[in-house]
């Protein structure tokens, strides 16, 4: 197995190279179709990466992933699992590809939203609709016992 490559982009310029000694692939058997091969083979894979211990990662990068990552981490391990195609040569494929996209993405910098105000037109529709709603219930009411 080759070192995962990842692109370079937002928060890593120069792109990253994960060793393969870090990444962990175990494989089992597929559930779905897949004939008569589907109980003899093991094509789901699960690609593991510990980012907590990775040397790939300044410290920056490791606290963005980790804040990034933190609903899919269990206990800093970040798993991933592929198992689509029958053969297991394409799942690891996949699987690889998988990670290399969340890792691009959990590594670049969070944008914060610039703050925007509605529009003066905006306002005024928004009360008008209110206004015309309110006048509707009124004329449902039941008329007054005078």
């Amino acid at each position: 197995m080759d070192d995962l490559l990842i692109t370079p982009g937002p928060g890593a310029p120069r792109g990253l190279r994960i060793p393969a000694s870090e990444l962990i692939e175990q494989f089992s058997r597929s559930s779905g179709p897949g004939g008569q091969g589907v109980n003899t083979t093991d094509s789901r894979v699960q690609l593991s990466l510990d980012l907590a211990a990775t040397t790939a990662l300044d410290d920056a990068q490791r606290a963005r992933m980790l804040r990034a990552l933190a609903p899919r981490l269990s206990g800093g391990v970040l798993t991933i699992a592929a198992s689509e195609e029958r053969a297991q040569r394409r799942n690891r494929t996949l699987a690889r590809q998988r990670l290399a996209d969340l890792l691009r993405e959990a590594v670049a910098p969070e944008v914060p939203r610039r703050p925007t105000r509605r529009t003066k037109g905006s306002q005024r529709r928004r009360l008008d609709a209110k206004t015309r709603r309110g006048a509707l219930k009124v004329n449902r009411r039941r008329p007054a016992a005078d």
